[in-house]
């Protein structure tokens, strides 16, 4: 019961951190930053890897994030990756071979969306923390559309992001191939790997080793290239990561779609650009908000023994058919005892 208490103290303090978007559009720089904190905007350190490995959970009032125990008597909020990978922006546009499933046309694409890079649950690693040699761009009248980062092979690679393996396999060009796909549609490329460390399918978290460095496929020698892309558009990843400090620039980013061309290239960004990062942050977390206020009025029930929908139905004051939409499930479904149903 006090780890219950406890995560969901948590959570609902990091969901009062969020502030509603002002009424107005423009505003001081000052202005902006008595509404969102500062602390958002300051670079975050790469995580560490320990070492360390898990060696039991425990759920918490969210069925999305679960308490994991480590083995070397630490604990941490990791969201359930077995729940999540499930969602429906892990299957539509969803295949194991392309880098760009999405074929979306530029144009389509939004001006500007800002992407939620961490939050209190989820962390950020650097793949690997070294100086950029080769940048985004064209190189040689060709698209290069990551940065290259020299390495040793057997160098670990890490997961940027928490997300789920959308490729892992040998690629003429890439050689060894790990593409990822994250919560906010960003997916992280990472190629020319030694050994592949992940199988398709499968959740990773940030820090966890994909693979590691290699020269296979298209190389002269052995580095890391990574990619970042949105819809399948390529962008350059220094737009989001100092390599060689190894820190994420920002929580949120907001890309542009001018970034999406191969002559985008990284430069350090205006004030202008930062206020409009600033209130683009006020916006999502209004919306994080929202959608916290509606996860805590959600309400689950454990399945035990003689439980059925219509009592349930009644118990809850809903209907047989609200519940099986809620869970995906037919009326004529077996419970299972011990399952969770939401039934609020």
């Amino acid at each position: 019961m006090t780890l219950l208490i406890a995560s969901s103290f948590i959570l609902s303090a990091a969901a009062r951190n969020f502030r509603a978007r002002p009424d107005s559009t423009e505003m001081t720089l000052d202005r902006a930053e008595l509404l969102i904190p500062r602390e958002d905007l300051k670079p975050k350190k790469s995580m560490v890897p320990t070492g360390a490995k898990p060696y039991d959970t425990l759920e918490t009032s969210d069925p999305r994030v679960i308490l994991v125990l480590m083995d070397d008597h630490t604990w941490r909020y990791e969201k359930n990756g077995d729940l999540i990978k499930n969602e429906d922006y892990f299957s539509t546009n969803w295949d194991n071979e392309n880098s760009d499933p999405y074929h979306a046309e530029l144009s389509s694409l939004p001006e500007r969306i800002t992407l939620w890079l961490v939050d209190t649950t989820s962390q950020y690693c650097c793949p690997f923390q070294t100086k950029v040699y080769s940048k985004f761009g064209y190189r040689r009248g060709r698209r290069h559309q990551g940065v290259d980062l020299p390495l040793k092979t057997g160098n670990p690679v890490y997961a940027a992001f928490d997300g789920k393996v959308r490729v892992a396999r040998y690629s003429r060009g890439y050689g060894n191939l790990v593409i990822i796909r994250h919560e906010n549609g960003l997916e992280t490329s990472y190629g020319h790997l030694s050994k592949l460390g992940v199988e398709p399918g499968q959740w990773v978290h940030a820090g966890d080793v994909i693979g590691l460095g290699g020269s296979t496929g298209r190389s002269t020698g052995p580095h890391l290239h990574f990619e970042t892309r949105y819809k399948g558009y390529a962008f350059d990843p220094e737009w989001l990561i100092d390599f060689e400090s190894g820190e994420l620039r920002y929580s949120a980013f907001t890309l542009r779609r001018k970034y999406l061309s191969a002559s985008s290239n990284y430069v350090p960004q205006s004030e202008d650009e930062e206020e409009e990062i600033l209130l683009a942050e006020a916006e999502d977390r209004a919306a994080a908000e929202k959608k916290a206020a509606e996860e805590a009025a959600k309400r689950y029930h454990t399945i035990r023994q003689g439980d059925t929908l219509s009592a349930l139905a009644r118990k809850y004051g809903t209907s047989v058919r609200q519940i099986c939409a809620w869970n995906g499930i037919k009326e004529t479904t077996i419970l299972s005892l011990g399952r969770k149903l939401r039934v609020k």
